[in-house]
């Protein structure tokens, strides 16, 4: 589809029409970005938005919570004991 700019006070803008909004899922808030001479028009996303769908994928990988591609750390590659002191128990 094609558009034109049109003027608002000192800017511009392009209408974008209803059914198009209703289809991409955009509300009163946008997010607006430009990659690679392009202006990107996204919905905001919702807080935590995705992170059930993520927890569930990590549950079923092995080992459990770790993703495919992952780099391992120092904690992963090591075994790793946290100091009681860390929790206020003295070691007896």
């Amino acid at each position: 589809m094609r558009a034109k700019l049109v003027r608002i006070g000192n800017s511009r803008g392009v209408r974008l029409p209803k059914a198009m909004i209703e289809e991409a899922g955009l509300g009163d808030e946008l997010e607006i970005s430009v990659r690679k001479g392009e202006i990107v028009i996204a919905r905001v996303k919702k807080v935590r938005e995705g992170w059930a769908e993520d927890a569930k994928l990590m549950a079923k990988l092995e080992p459990p919570g770790t993703w495919p591609d992952a780099e391992p750390t120092h904690f992963h590659l090591y075994e790793h004991e946290w100091p009681m002191e860390d929790f206020g128990i003295k070691d007896e």
